[in-house]
């Protein structure tokens, strides 16, 4: 089939010529994330507005093997986004209908092409909010399909805990539902869990019911300094195993510090740092506050800073969340490579230790931040992608610090998941699962069209 052949093929099965483009500027948009990954073209772009027409898409394209790569607002960390094998990219953004939302049930019902941010903004007229917080204004769709998680899932858990139910259309196009509104079930294989995580290589989500949380009625930030990392990271560990409710609990290296104090005009003291936050009634924060207080103490804090305006945590948190563009910022003419791993959190500072003496070993640039609440530990990794060497001893560095993470007990990623630059990494922490993944896979996508080239090798 030709291209022209596919765009009106297309055009017909989703009735409107206007949402399907083999353009080079919308083939350019969606060759990418925001990833080190290097971009590919699909060979056609698709707005999807309905469950009905990502049914009609992934119909055509199974009956053709054309390969579909699901697209929301590629902000994507492991190239899950990218058509590496052409074929169709099936963009999501339009759907963006909040289709319920009850305070009763502390639920939303929303379209995958929602942004969290439209979310937060509807939720909150009642008093409610989405607890799952990576940062970037990622669409509810491709946060549940990549599992992400982020600043605040020490207290409320990753994207899987918090969908109760969802729509999904398969390879074929059959449209399948699987949860309820119920807080819990008991009932059968959990293809729910199964779903969220799958990175768009099972089937295509089209709608999602979420837990909302009621909106606390007190939070306080409290930033810490520390002498070095290696206190920084014990002192969360100790902060989270001894039972601070806290909801965040971030780690910033010295140098990330330096990089936003720049970036953004903050005067944040240069130094390993901690942001903890605890929510809830006033008793209970001041309690947990006390005891994130003695805990820093007996690690050598240096600086005991407690931020309760709201304006004054906003702008700390939006700093943190732009910690990956000002380090961008601090190495111009590089390449921002992020990665992660996640150790228990008895594990936690020795696996930030070991991250730092690699990185100035190899004689690279990198910054390390982290929701240490959870052992989750992120490289701001920075390479010029026109060094062959810098590209060789980056790729050596990512390997060790996988080996090092699952040798304390840890994995390959703790959010970013495995898209296409994990997938050796997935090959060595579950290699002898990998057999059951390849039949899941089948099972659901035997004509292999979903996603191909992402998760899992060619077997």
């Amino acid at each position: 089939m030709t291209s022209e052949e596919l765009r009106e093929a297309l055009a017909v099965a989703v009735g409107d010529r206007s949402r399907v483009s083999d353009g080079d500027s919308e083939r350019d948009l969606h060759a990418s994330d925001i990833s080190f990954h290097r971009p590919a073209r699909p060979d056609v772009v698709v707005y999807a507005t309905s469950t009905g027409d990502v049914s009609a898409v992934l119909a055509l394209a199974d009956g053709l093997g054309i390969p579909v790569t699901p697209f929301g607002a590629g902000s994507s960390l492991e190239g899950h986004v990218i058509p590496v094998a052409g074929g169709i990219s099936l963009d999501l953004s339009r759907m963006d209908r909040i289709l319920d939302l009850s305070p009763a049930d502390l639920t939303a019902t929303v379209q995958p092409g929602v942004p969290r941010s439209a979310l937060e903004r509807a939720a909150a007229e009642h008093g409610l909010f989405f607890p799952v917080d990576p940062g970037a204004d990622a669409t509810l769709g491709g946060m549940a399909a990549t599992n992400a998680a982020g600043t605040t899932t020490v207290r409320f858990g990753k994207m899987r805990a918090n969908v109760l139910a969802l729509e999904a259309v398969l390879a074929d196009g059959r449209v399948v539902r699987t949860g309820s509104r119920a807080p819990k079930t008991s009932a059968g294989y959990d293809l729910l869990g199964l779903f969220v995580g799958s990175e768009g290589t099972l089937g295509v989500i089209t709608e999602l019911t979420l837990r909302l949380q009621g909106i606390p009625e007190e939070s306080v930030v409290l930033r810490l300094s520390f002498p070095d990392l290696e206190s920084a990271c014990r002192a969360a560990a100790t902060i989270v195993a001894g039972g601070a409710g806290v909801t965040r609990a971030e780690l910033l290296d010295a140098w990330t510090i330096a990089s936003i104090n720049s970036y953004s005009g903050t005067d944040l003291p240069a130094g390993p740092s901690l942001f903890v936050e605890a929510s809830g009634s006033e008793g209970a924060v001041a309690s947990d506050l006390d005891l994130v207080r003695e805990i820093a103490a007996s690690e050598g804090a240096t600086d005991v800073v407690a931020e309760r305006d709201p304006t004054a945590r906003a702008r700390l948190w939006a700093a943190r969340h732009a910690s990956a563009y000002a380090s961008g910022a601090a190495v111009p003419g590089k390449k921002h490579r992020p990665t992660d791993i996640c150790v228990p959190l008895s594990e936690l500072a020795g696996a930030v230790a070991f991250a730092r003496e690699e990185v100035d070993r190899r004689g690279l640039v990198a910054g390390i931040v982290g929701h240490a609440g959870d052992g989750n530990v992120h490289l701001s990794l920075h390479v010029d992608p026109d060094d062959p060497e810098e590209l060789r001893a980056s790729d050596e560095l990512v390997d060790a610090l996988v080996e090092d993470a699952l040798a304390r007990g840890g994995t390959s990623t703790g959010e970013h998941g495995i898209g296409l630059g994990k997938i050796h990494a997935l090959e060595r922490e579950h290699g002898d699962l990998l057999p059951l993944m390849h039949g899941i896979k089948e099972l659901f996508d035997p004509n292999g069209i979903m996603n191909p080239g992402k998760v899992l090798a060619r077997p």
